[in-house]
């Protein structure tokens, strides 16, 4: 069986990590999406939002029985070794993109041999950024072709609880 996991903060989950689930699920047997608790990035949701804004994206696209979405606060090589696996798939939109995560994934070869797999969302996806869709949700603009409808309404009842 081959398995992999897909970590990230997930800050919400959009249709760019989604497509690279959709299409990492073409390849493997079983991913492991794994939300990382990031206190440092100040996330909008909390670690147990984010896990559940995924799962319920991922049931929606069918794909439940290849995927396992967990939150976790260690190390990412701690849970890979836990999981017994040593590969990782790990997004990259733009160049800058591309060379923040080729820094982590040498350092993640360096402490324990992991394997990092790049993959760029499709073409009429890479614009989409966990960022830009807190922007345009902060000023009530529209979601509808950046993430699921579940993420749109915890953006909307997020904005309406925060004042900005």
């Amino acid at each position: 069986m081959t398995e992999v996991v897909y970590p990230g903060t997930f800050d919400p989950v959009h249709y760019g990590h989604l497509d690279i689930v959709q299409r990492a699920a073409r390849i493997f047997d079983k991913i492991y999406v794994a939300v990382a608790e990031s206190s440092s990035k100040k996330p909008l949701f909390s670690l147990k939002e984010r896990v559940e804004l995924f799962q319920t994206a991922v049931k929606d696209l069918g794909l439940q029985h290849k995927v396992e979405v967990l939150g976790f606060s260690t190390l990412l090589v701690d849970l890979l070794k836990d999981l017994g696996i040593n590969t990782v798939i790990r997004g990259v939109r733009l160049f800058t993109d591309f060379e923040y995560e080729l820094q982590i994934s040498l350092t993640n070869y360096r402490l324990a041999k992991v394997e990092t797999l790049f993959m760029m969302p499709s073409q009429d996806l890479i614009h989409i950024s966990s960022t830009i869709v807190k922007d345009i949700a902060r000023h009530g603009g529209c979601l509808k072709t950046l993430v699921p409808p579940n993420v749109e309404k915890a953006l909307k009842e997020k904005f309406q609880k925060v004042n900005y």
